[in-house]
């Protein structure tokens, strides 16, 4: 049970890891992880994530008083490649708090919300606000949903990347409120066209402040005429739409199953649903009450819950580094790994984000896998293609990335750190000991034959055998799950 949260509610680890939430109890384990707010997190944001209004001038000034086309290009690749630097660096600052931060919880749920929220920089380009909006994630992780939906509403990268920003009365966009209905709190069937006609006139005038790069109200942009939105009447507002909508029946209900489904790994049926979103409701729509209770129930640990959810790429990655007590790897390389897997962090596949589940499984991806699973544990690099990491860099510089690959090198897997002496000197031991790590169970007889059978092979046993043991154990099905 103590690893079973560990891997739902954060990401995994070691075998110490869990003993230590173990020892403390299910409600004070569930405590540790939920009240993270008592942990300190020192982790500074990157260089460049503060406003900076000036330098996109500067790069529009560059670009817009180019004397020949040649240096307009040149201006607009300077442009993009810084662009593209600061999304690597991003996410790699992100998943290092993953992978090492001291509040898991905290950065699962941070994920939870950008997959539901799904914003991608491909449209919203600016990592400043793709970092906003990482840290407004992390920063409401288990607040309010009222509060959430509204911040996330007049967040800059959602207000680009549905266009709010550029509603006006005149003319209004109806995107955000269509999903923020459909997709975002209430689900389809759940409202009409009509609504988001209305829904849509009341948004306008939020809006998007390029000097100060933050949110705006632009009074002359709002229409100012009555509507009627899920059956409130009134000149209503932005403020007054995500207020309505909260307070209906099957906001809690929507948002809760969608919860469930991403802790659990299936939805829950109608009446566990009812149950929590009365939970829900009754804290006045404060998520860690809720999510305390979800924790502490007995329906999170049954045998359809337990080991039967598909691990997201993100969730694979993080969750061996920290089983295997190994470094993540560079950026580059971690952020190539993702993206082969299915899952670009800061680059959700449309509005609707990650479907998760049995589709992050396919021949494909299962391959890379096994792949991925040998350049962690031995140190060597994936085959990835440096002309496909040019391509997104902006189309050019494959020789230039061909190079840096070479020159990356991994670290793999300290036998020494994972394993004991007298645990290495004992072909059945390793193989008891690394199921311990990697499954918190046992592999069916066959697979345990098979592994006894290799080390057995083995007349002295090196740690690059362990090495291969351990990579045949996270090439079995078992290890795609958690």
């Amino acid at each position: 049970m103590a690893a079973h949260l560990l891997n739902r509610a954060g990401f995994g680890g070691s075998p110490d890891d869990i003993q230590k939430l173990f020892d403390l109890g299910q409600d004070k384990a569930i405590s540790h992880l939920l009240d993270y707010e008592s942990i300190y997190d020192s982790t500074p944001a990157p260089d460049w994530a503060h406003p900076n209004p000036q330098e996109q001038q500067q790069y529009r000034d560059a670009i817009k008083n180019a004397a020949t086309p040649e240096a307009r290009r040149q201006a607009q690749q300077d442009q993009e490649k810084t662009r593209q630097q600061r999304l690597l660096e991003l996410r790699g600052w992100w998943l290092q708090r993953m992978a090492r931060g001291p509040r898991p919880f905290q950065e699962k749920m941070t994920l939870f919300w950008h997959g539901h929220f799904a914003t991608s920089s491909e449209k919203v380009r600016e990592p400043y606000y793709m970092w906003r909006q990482n840290e407004l994630f992390r920063r409401l992780a288990t607040a309010n949903w009222e509060m959430l939906l509204l911040e996330a509403g007049k967040d800059p990268a959602m207000l680009v990347w549905l266009d709010q920003a550029q509603s006006r009365a005149e003319h209004p966009n109806e995107n955000f409120a269509r999903e923020v209905m459909e997709l975002f709190a209430l689900g389809e069937g759940h409202y009409t066209e009509h609504d988001i006609t209305e829904g849509a006139r009341a948004l306008t005038g939020w809006s998007l402040d390029p000097q100060t790069q933050s949110y705006i109200y632009r009074p002359r942009f709002h229409d100012n005429g009555d509507k009627t939105f899920l059956g409130r009447t009134g000149d209503l507002d932005g403020d007054d739409v995500i207020a309505t909508i909260v307070r209906q029946p099957q906001a809690a209900k929507f948002i809760t199953g969608k919860i469930w489904n991403y802790f659990a790994g299936s939805m829950p049926d109608e009446n566990l649903n009812e149950a929590l979103a009365a939970n829900l409701r009754a804290n006045g729509n404060d998520f860690k009450p809720f999510l305390r209770v979800m924790f502490s129930s007995r329906e999170f640990y049954t045998d359809d819950v337990v080991r039967n959810e598909v691990k997201s790429p993100v969730q694979w990655l993080i969750s061996s580094v920290r089983m295997l007590e190994c470094d993540l790897p560079p950026t580059l390389v971690s952020w190539g790994m993702l993206r082969q897997l299915g899952q670009d962090i800061f680059a959700p596949p449309n509005v609707k984000g990650w479907d998760g589940g049995i589709t992050w499984i396919t021949t494909n991806t299962l391959l890379t896998r096994y792949n991925d699973a040998q350049s962690l544990v031995e140190g060597t690099l994936p085959s990835l293609s440096a002309a496909d990491f040019a391509k997104k860099a902006g189309g050019h510089g494959g020789g230039k990335l061909e190079k840096a690959f070479q020159r990356i090198r991994l670290g793999g897997v300290n036998i020494e750190k994972i394993l004991t002496p007298d645990e290495r000197s004992d072909k059945d031991v390793i193989v008891s000991s690394l199921q311990t790590r990697l499954f918190q169970s046992k592999l069916n007889a066959g697979q345990q034959e098979t592994l006894q059978a290799f080390l057995d092979s083995k007349t002295k046993m090196s740690d690059d055998d362990i090495r291969t043991t351990i990579r045949l154990m996270m090439s079995t099905p078992e290890y795609q799950v958690t």
